[in-house]
């Protein structure tokens, strides 16, 4: 059942991540198809536009998975979702060009993209918290690394087939219909995962809370009767604030280091594309490897400790990094971003198995979900587009580095005033 677990948590994050970075590392590609081709940087806005407003319904989809996993089990959630997003994916791939039917094609990719935003807004929250309730409590933190693990093996199977496909294909075909495979084979790999979740028992954290209100109530349950939404607002506030600070830096930091900068390299500095993607893909492959060490670190010292010095790194490198990026040369380009990859991970690798342990089982989903999804809606949905505004509004390329900064200051105050709960068996909580 654990492995099982395992491997449908890894597949339906791997998906959504697979297409959210498709649609970044062919932005370019995407801005020509759907948008009018008159000024390169007003349809590469138009482009990161339509990804930052389709995460508009990412808070209400995790008011809606959070509350549905929460009252009737992690199960039923992650296997609904898995459908809905995968779906929403595939017809992406199918969508017709500006070309074709004028305005209504950028109108339809913004529906698909808000259909596919809404359902995996329950899919990274979902899946940590289903890993986390079956995880050992001391091993606790490197099971849940793998959720930003096969977060980045998406991004990286994304970066690596635009790398392939940039380098072999003709601007005309990456147009015409290269962009489009990463979209469609999200459709069979949905169904897949869908079939193995729905062969899932809920965890047993999850059922132990079921088996106490039984016992209460004198009839069998499923979930808890009272609301898991209100339930959070009343009773877990400060926790939620705590979270949503905290996930800010996770936010802005994911969605900058490893989506917009091969854009900014490529657009901005001036960098080789092929290159850039190459550099992207290889931090990649460090992340990876090093999302399951900040995991175990954090299951030996702490996920308090292990936040703050991610907090401190980002304050201290960042405007330093993006000097160095500046020059568009390979080698100082790519040392400089795995260095902000390493500290990335300190913050990833911790991050899912935090908000696993700050919430009590009957609001843990929704508080996961809810911290998680809306300081992603407004911090890393907006991300590439703001970095892209903030270069053409200042004309100083460093002004996303010093957002970063901004946003890294906010995320170490709320980490301070943190509760560490990474020794507690999750029913403890």
């Amino acid at each position: 059942m654990v492995r099982k677990v395992t491997v449908s948590s890894f597949l339906g994050n791997f998906i959504e991540w697979f297409d959210y970075a498709s649609y970044s590392y062919f932005a370019t590609t995407i801005a020509t198809v759907f948008f009018p081709a008159s000024d390169r940087t007003v349809a590469l806005m138009q482009t990161f536009g339509v990804f930052a407003l389709s995460f508009i319904l990412r808070p209400v989809g995790a008011l809606f998975w959070g509350s549905f996993g929460d009252k009737h089990g992690r199960k039923g959630a992650l296997s609904a979702s898995i459908l809905l997003m995968s779906g929403a994916s595939f017809l992406i791939g199918c969508l017709p060009s500006y070309e074709v039917i004028g305005l209504a094609a950028p109108a339809l990719l913004l529906l698909l993209r808000m259909v596919q935003s809404f359902s995996a807004s329950g899919e990274y929250a979902g899946a940590a918290t289903f890993l986390g309730e079956y995880s050992p409590t001391s091993r606790r933190g490197l099971y849940c690394s793998l959720i930003p693990a096969s977060t980045a093996i998406g991004l990286l199977a994304g970066s690596t087939i635009a790398s392939i496909m940039t380098a072999n294909l003709s601007g005309v075909a990456l147009a015409g219909w290269g962009w489009r495979i990463p979209f469609l084979l999200a459709g069979p790999l949905g169904v897949i995962v869908h079939y193995i979740r729905t062969s899932l028992a809920d965890s047993p954290v999850y059922a132990r809370m079921n088996e106490k209100l039984q016992r209460k109530e004198g009839t069998a349950v499923q979930g808890t009767g009272a609301s898991p939404l209100r339930m959070l607002f009343r009773n877990h506030t400060r926790e939620l604030l705590i979270s949503f600070g905290a996930s800010m830096l996770n936010a802005v930091g994911f969605y900058t280091v490893l989506t917009y900068l091969p854009t900014y390299l490529s657009e901005t500095v001036g960098m080789d594309s092929t290159q850039s993607s190459i550099i992207t893909s290889i931090c990649l492959v460090l992340y990876v490897l090093l999302v399951f060490g900040m995991g175990h670190i954090s299951d030996t010292f702490g996920r308090k400790k292990v936040l703050i010095g991610a907090c401190v790194a980002f304050i201290v490198l960042t405007v330093p990094a993006f000097m160095i990026l500046n020059t568009g040369m390979f080698w100082p380009v790519l040392l400089v971003e795995l260095a902000l990859c390493a500290t990335l991970t300190a913050n990833d690798g911790t991050l899912s198995s935090y908000l696993t342990e700050t919430f009590p089982t009957n609001v843990r989903f929704t508080g996961f979900a809810v911290s998680f999804n809306l300081a992603n809606a407004v911090f890393g949905g907006t991300a590439p587009f703001v970095a892209t505004w903030l270069i053409w509004a200042t004309g100083s390329t460093l002004s996303p580095a010093w957002y970063m900064v901004g946003v890294s200051v906010v995320a170490l105050i709320a980490m301070v005033l943190s509760h560490e709960n990474a020794d507690k068996e999750l029913v403890d909580i």
